[in-house]
């Protein structure tokens, strides 16, 4: 079973349990005049609208490239998770309306203890529910099913407070119908405003994750030949689908039928064990030459006292030409250019009569 018939099945199952769960929390709630367990149900029949919608939207990226979209529609998962928030949100802030009202004019609830068994039977439902949705979701890097296990989770500690106040009014007579709909509600907006946040950061473009372009650097140097691997980038197109590029460093000696071979190894090795199409490109060193080796450690020494500079890579001494090139990473929070140009001034004295030229890189990665 590929993953987009996985995310079809799980939410076919979460949308059956919330719609059961609909039935049996609006019965109690009508027959109660219980206005958190209503807003309860409301909220199962937008979890199960929600599931819809992933489905929808999975089938919708699961479409192949095109000469339009050649990169494939994966991004539509994210604009799905969009759309779920936004009717997250919509459900949190009319069903605090309508707890402010119920604040405002108070109406008597009434509960059976047949009732309080129906509710708890939900809250176990529904957390079993969201333990499987979030399980299915993390396994196959589904953001949708992830947020939508998690706000079951969140749902049965809800209903939970919701059988502490239906018990409280059994036994006690106590009114807690509209103050405990406002912290429902409350807490349906706060989740509506996460899961949009979310998806509104994998749109922008994430960082890649710290583990991921470790084990790919660490995968990429263990190849014969590599000295180093920098300005590894990954550009993701949905949670199934990322591009990256990676520069490796190799000795200038490497015949351009020895780099072909290395490269296509890397490329080959990468999409096998992690499915990212990675392009390679090369950077030349010639530390064999006495005077490149020594410029490139003074120039190592330079930037290792700047906190700021995160790397300097990239270098090659060309002692022919008088002419050396290299690449630095600066952190995003200070001035590059400046930087750049204070390493530059103090690299010049000790590398006289050479041409310094440093590419200012991003730090695109960890």
């Amino acid at each position: 079973m590929d993953r987009t018939q996985k995310i079809v099945r799980t939410s076919i199952i979460g949308i059956a349990m919330n719609l059961v769960l609909v039935a049996f929390k609006m019965a109690v709630g009508l027959i109660s005049g219980s206005i958190a367990v209503i807003l309860d149900a409301v909220n199962n029949l937008s979890d199960a609208l929600s599931s819809i919608i992933t489905i929808v939207g999975t089938k919708l990226a699961g479409r192949r490239p095109d000469k339009k979209h050649p990169y494939g529609y994966g991004r539509i998962e994210y604009l799905t998770g969009m759309l779920i928030a936004v009717i997250v949100l919509f459900a949190g802030l009319t069903s605090l309306k309508e707890s402010v009202e119920k604040l405002i004019h108070p109406e008597a609830a009434s509960y059976t203890p047949i009732m309080l068994v129906i509710i708890a039977v939900g809250i176990a439902a529904k957390f079993l529910t969201g333990r499987y949705v979030k399980g299915v979701g993390e396994a196959i890097n589904s953001q949708a099913l992830v947020a939508s296990g998690s706000d079951a989770y969140f749902d049965a500690v809800l209903s939970f407070g919701t059988l502490i106040a239906a018990a409280a009014s059994l036994l006690w007579g106590l009114k807690l119908e509209g103050i405990l709909g406002a912290v429902i509600s409350v807490f349906i907006i706060k989740a509506g405003v996460e899961m949009l946040l979310e998806t509104l950061s994998s749109i922008t473009g994430d960082r890649a994750e710290s583990e991921l372009t470790a084990k790919i650097r660490e995968r990429v140097c263990s190849f014969e030949g590599v000295m180093g691997a920098y300005d590894l980038t990954l550009h993701n197109y949905g949670p199934s689908s990322t591009i990256a590029s990676v520069h490796i460093e190799v000795p200038d000696g490497m015949t351009a039928r020895e780099i072909h071979k290395l490269t296509r190894g890397i490329a080959a090795q990468i999409y096998a064990e992690y499915g990212v199409v990675l392009t390679v490109g090369i950077y030349a060193a010639n530390d064999s030459v006495p005077e490149a080796r020594r410029f490139r450690e003074q120039l190592a020494e330079l930037a290792a006292a700047h906190p700021e500079i995160l790397q300097l890579h990239g270098v090659y001494v060309d002692v022919e030409q008088k002419h050396i090139m290299f690449d630095l990473i600066v952190d995003f929070a200070a001035d590059a250019e400046a930087v750049r140009d204070k390493l530059l001034s103090e690299a010049a004295p000790l590398m006289p009569g050479y041409t310094l030229d440093a590419i200012l890189d991003s730090d695109y990665s960890d």
